[in-house]
């Protein structure tokens, strides 16, 4: 299982240290979590924060729009330098108008699903995705526990992609740590999201490599 560190919880007053800190961790991709206040009760940061971040690093940046439009500034997020888009399923945007339009500016494209959302929402759009992210808490803040029964969505999933023959990468975030890593691990998750669990470790490196062995 791969992991894409959320930087949520690290300092922001020194995020360019902390981005050194998750290369260090040998983790795989860093996971931007974008709030607007809207469509989760939060904010974050938009574009202008991602474009200066961009030359900081090479890790592939995994942009989650936790956003009511986030077909309004998809292009912003591109420019700025996103490897994937990935939007919620429950969010105001057209859903297939949306992921054709992340895709024609040849990025990668994910859906997300809330934990009370019916996983079989994304269904109908798996052919067209390169990710599924499935919550593992209510998005909006970090430090939240693991909703062990959001794995049934992932189980699913991984049957459904089996079936259609598709390739997908199934990912979970929230409340991911050594101990709830190995129950997603065993349910078939392909990428963990691992946010406090990792700033606040004193072995970072181990626990990135715990969950790369899973």
């Amino acid at each position: 299982m791969k992991v894409s560190p959320s930087i949520l919880t690290c300092d922001f007053s020194k995020i360019g240290e902390e981005i050194h800190f998750v290369e260090e961790t040998k983790a795989d991709w860093l996971h931007l979590d974008i709030m607007d206040g809207v469509f989760v009760p939060n904010l974050t940061f938009g574009p202008p924060v991602i474009k200066r971040l961009r030359p900081l690093t090479d890790l592939f940046f995994d942009v989650h729009l936790m956003m009511q439009h986030p077909d309004w500034l998809v292009d912003a997020f591109i420019d700025a330098g996103a490897n994937l888009i990935n939007f919620h399923v429950e969010s105001d945007a057209n859903i297939e108008e949306t992921i054709a339009k992340i895709k024609e500016r040849d990025i990668k494209v994910g859906l997300t699903v809330k934990p009370n959302t019916p996983v079989d929402s994304v269904f109908p759009y798996l052919d067209s995705l390169d990710l599924v992210l499935v919550m593992t808490v209510e998005p909006g803040f970090g430090g939240q526990s693991f909703m062990e029964e959001q794995l049934e969505k992932v189980k699913a999933l991984v049957e459904e992609r089996e079936k259609r023959n598709l390739s997908f990468t199934i990912e979970v975030d929230g409340g991911v740590n050594r101990k709830t890593a190995e129950a997603c691990a065993n349910a078939g998750v392909d990428m963990a999201v691992v946010g406090n669990a990792l700033f606040t470790n004193p072995d970072p490196i181990g626990l990135v490599l715990a969950i790369h062995e899973l």
